[in-house]
This record gives C-alpha cells, structure tokens and sequence, in this order.
C-alpha cells in the first residue's frame, strides 16, 4: 500500500452508529497521534453528516495527545441545520478523555464580492531541490526519532523554498513557503481534497515561529504540539496538484507561538487560510 493509499484508508472512518465513527492511526514509531490527522478524520466525521454543503470553516483544539496504538472515536453534534449555513461539533474520544474538539461550519455556494492577496514571487517546485535530496542532506542531523518519521514513505511531498535554513541554524524574518501536494493522484470527490489539505495543513505552520530564533521544531532541544487549529476554504483546488503554502509568524512569547499561512494554486488563487497557536517549550536538561 502507497503512503496515499494509507492515508485515504486512514481518512475512510468507519461508522458506528449515526454521528458515530471509529478512525485509526497508521502504525508507526511515532510516539502521539499526528495533530494533522485527528483534523483531518474531525472534517471527515462532519462532513459525512452533512448533504449538500461544502465545508467553509473549521477550529479546533488539541487537548491531549493521542495514542497511535489505540482507536480514536469522533462523536459528532449536529447543531444546526440552517438554510444557507450547516454547524457541526465533533469530539476526538480515547480512553475515554476527549483528546480534541473542533467546530465546523458548512455553507451553500453564493455569489458575492471577491479580493484576495496577491501570492508571493518564489520559486516554483520544478526549481527547487526536491524532498528526497533535502532529506539525504539533513537526515545525518536529525534527532533519531525524527529521522524515523522522516525515512517512511509519505503520503505529502514538501519542497522548502528556503531549505538552507535547516541546515545553517540563522535566525531569519519568521516566514517560509513550502510547496505542497500528495505523492500521488487523488479521487476526484471535492471532500477529499479539503480533507486532506485538513490533514496537511498542520505539517509545517508550527515551525515557522521557530524561524526568527534559527530553530526548528526538529531540533531535540525543544517540545513542540499543536495547541489549537484553524482553516477556512475559500476556492475549490486539488491537493494533488502543487500547493505555495506561504506561512508567517506575527508572534512568539510565553512558551506558545502564533503562525498563519496562505494557501495557493500555482496559477495564485488563493484557496485557503490557515492559523494555529503551538506550544515552543525549551527541554529542559535532564
């Protein structure tokens, strides 16, 4: 099975009971559920009790960390079925706790104004190295839990616009693009796709508030986690085709960073939004 195969299964909850569903998580090294993950398998839980709506919005907030070895139920509330706008809550349940709560909102397709900003002049994929030589070259530097992560085939492929700022350490302006897209094609059903930018989109938004301080969430000297998750979709797209995934970080304070990132076509329309609020914890010595 391809690493996008996996990622489709681990996409394709099972169901339960009515608002109930059953998700899993790939069986890896990897200590705690994948924050991207638990998003995505969140959409996917609402968006499978809604008809005719396409998701608009979504926040969410990671309580605890989940365990990989264990099933994750989403419990979703249909709380509201209006004639234009559809509001759903799902919670993420294991052993009982809930490990992460999200709200999502649901909206018919309307004519209206429309603005965007423009999206930056970088590089475009096909002139950058790709994932597979920026791994080789970092992959000797890596803390082993994250050359672990890092030597499984995944179902995303990143291509750093700025990839020399994991190797040389410098402080630099906290932003960074990344282009993004899956490994290979997917289904053409329009869920899929917000889905899985769902799942991508918690990839590298962290890192960036660790750019203006030469570090990265890699390093073994600092504890990095998602504490909360925002999204809005705004134009149709397909996450298998290249994404600029343009982030930035206004703030860093009090052991939490805030990060908000941009998300475009290669054409540069403007799909989605993204903003979260991640813990940046110095380790401390043992």
């Amino acid at each position: 099975m391809s690493a996008v195969d996996e990622l489709l299964t681990i996409l394709d909850l099972e169901t339960l009971e009515r608002n109930l569903f059953r998700g899993r998580s790939p069986q890896t090294n990897w200590q705690r559920v994948f924050g991207g993950q638990v998003v995505g398998q969140a959409l996917v839980a609402a968006t499978r009790t809604v008809d005719g709506r396409p998701p608009h919005s979504l926040h969410g907030y990671f309580m605890r960390p989940g365990d990989p070895k264990a099933p994750i139920i989403y419990e979703v509330d249909p709380i509201r079925d209006g004639r234009s706008f559809v509001t759903r809550r799902v919670n993420a349940i294991q052993h009982g706790k809930a490990i992460f709560s999200m709200a999502a909102s649901y909206h018919l397709d309307e004519e209206g104004y429309e603005h965007q900003m423009d999206m930056p002049d970088v590089p475009r994929p096909d002139q950058l190295p790709s994932e597979q030589t920026l791994k080789e070259r970092l992959m000797p530097t890596m803390p082993e839990a994250i050359r672990l992560y890092f030597e499984r085939e995944r179902p995303i492929e990143l291509r750093h616009v700025d990839p020399m700022r994991f190797l040389d350490g410098k402080p630099r302006p906290p932003f960074q693009s990344v282009w993004i897209r899956t490994t290979a094609p997917l289904p053409d059903a329009p869920a899929i796709h917000q889905c899985v930018l769902a799942y991508a989109s918690d990839m590298t938004l962290l890192d960036t508030a660790l750019v203006a301080h030469g570090g990265t969430v890699f390093s073994g000297e600092i504890q990095a986690a998602s504490l909360d998750h925002a999204l809005w979709f705004h134009r149709p797209f397909r996450a298998d085709q290249w994404l600029l995934y343009t982030q930035d970080s206004p703030f860093a304070g009090g052991a939490r960073g805030f990060t908000r990132g941009r998300i475009y076509t290669e054409a540069g329309e403007l799909v989605a939004s993204v903003a979260q609020e991640g813990l940046i914890r110095r380790r401390r010595p043992d």
